[in-house]
């Protein structure tokens, strides 16, 4: 088995040619990690999501991690992880343009909203649980592939 770095293009193509990572947030000293569905565009993971654990805790703390892999021929693989920042983008006025592009980016794939917005339990109602958009911003990316 022959491991490499990638480079920060090919790390960039792994998050494109990808929808769900796995994200990681911390509060109180206490890790979590939950799949996110998400779309890559300007140096920024879109995601979308109703208000729960995750979003608490990304607002009480904005400093996360996701990685991202894609299984290759036989045992090889690649996996890319970013670290970066929370930027929630809220229905506001100054954040109108973030928010749209958010959706642009996300509605180009099939199904987008359902990840975020499907939950194990009967969901509230709309009025008293708003969905959220959000990006993170990608601050440093890193990568390695391995192949036979």
């Amino acid at each position: 088995m022959l491991v490499r770095t990638l480079s920060a293009l090919e790390c960039t193509k792994v998050l494109t040619a990808n929808r769900v990572g796995r994200l990681a947030c911390a509060k109180d000293g206490q890790p979590y990690v939950v799949p996110l569905y998400y779309a890559y565009s300007d140096a920024h993971l879109y995601a979308f999501s109703m208000p729960g654990k995750k979003i608490e805790w990304m607002r009480a703390n904005p400093r996360v991690s996701v990685q991202v892999d894609e299984h290759g021929q036989g045992r090889g693989w690649k996996s890319v992880v970013v670290d970066g920042r929370y930027e929630e983008l809220p229905d506001l006025i100054g954040h109108k343009l973030q928010r749209d592009h958010a959706w642009s980016v996300l509605s180009k794939h099939t199904d987008w909203w359902e990840p975020g917005a499907l939950k194990p339990v009967t969901p509230p109602t709309a009025d008293s649980a708003p969905h959220v958009f959000f990006r993170i911003l990608i601050e440093q990316v890193s990568g390695r592939e391995a192949s036979e």
